[in-house]
């Protein structure tokens, strides 16, 4: 018997619903299908399913070998990427999560280089306001901005995630410039509803000051908020990985450059070191090296 390939049966089974379903998605007969489910069960020695023609369900014994099973097919798949040749490109598929705001304005971008030079790699892209349950939504890779990583994933550093105090050239006409960073308790200050909604955080000559802010319009993702100080609805913090072109254009205009925002971590999140499938290695290491500690999109920006 194929033990791999009764194994590999088994889960397909168990991950479809039925037979029928894991015979046509490994293109191979009903009768067997069943003949591997039927050797994998003598080689382990007890029933692992109970099957009826409306319901499958796994029997005690079924419940144990699963997990081994999977654990045991990965680490075949380990063995075939490990003894490959160098030259060999990367191939499978990646599901990947990241903020609106820096999917559009970063990770796009790279994901495009990225598979340009690895053709058998498919991205599924999830562009998401919120922390997903890596586990439960079945994500290999969460990219994140925050100084802190749940105690039960593995964060890669891959950059720095700087941010801005900037507003429209129209704006600053209108309203003024803030020259010192508790002027901008008096603006109309566009907030972000998640980070520093109300309290926007500096270091000045050495010092961390917080400052309290207010204004008419808040949103949960950036790029919303650098549209409304496009429109010189208010003064944005904005990260600089977005910011930057509007800067060098002139369309916004940075103020306050002594007083330097909180800076946060560029992360990528993932569940666990072992067994690391070689795609994910490879998209782990082209983003560090394609971003970088001083990323290019900081570049120009005094």
């Amino acid at each position: 018997m194929d033990r791999l390939n009764a194994m590999r049966v088994f889960v397909t089974v168990v991950d479809l619903g039925s037979q029928s379903a894991a015979a046509d998605h490994l293109e191979l007969s009903r009768p067997v299908v069943s003949r591997y489910l039927a050797e994998l069960e003598d080689w382990v020695g007890a029933r692992l399913m109970q099957r009826t023609t409306r319901k499958l369900s796994l029997t005690a014994a079924g419940l144990e070998t699963l997990p081994r099973c999977r654990q045991l097919l990965e680490l075949a798949g380990d063995l075939q990427n490990a003894v490959r040749q160098p030259d060999d490109a990367p191939r499978g598929e990646l599901r990947i999560s990241v903020s609106t705001s820096f999917g559009q304005a970063q990770l796009v971008d790279a994901l495009a280089a990225y598979v340009k030079r690895y053709p058998g790699v498919k991205v599924e892209l999830q562009m998401l306001d919120r922390t997903v349950n890596l586990v439960d939504e079945r994500i290999d890779l969460a990219i994140r901005t925050s100084n802190d990583v749940d105690p039960n994933l593995i964060a890669r550093r891959l950059s720095v995630c700087r941010s801005v105090v900037c507003a429209s050239p129209a704006y600053l006409r209108e309203h003024g410039t803030p020259r010192q960073v508790e002027e901008l308790s008096r603006h109309n200050c566009l907030t972000h509803a998640y980070f520093g909604h109300s309290l926007w955080h500096f270091e000045v000559d050495g010092q961390n000051v917080a400052v309290p802010v207010q204004g008419n319009i808040s949103a949960n993702e950036a790029m919303t908020l650098q549209k409304a100080a496009l429109a010189h609805a208010g003064i944005a913090m904005l990260p600089t990985y977005q910011a930057a072109a509007a800067l060098r254009s002139g369309e916004l205009v940075r103020l306050l450059p002594h007083a330097r925002p909180r800076e946060l971590t560029l992360n990528a999140v993932y569940t666990s070191r072992k067994h690391m499938p070689a795609t994910l290695r490879s998209m782990l290491d082209f983003l560090a090296q394609r971003f970088g500690d001083e990323p290019e999109w900081d570049k120009g920006l005094s």
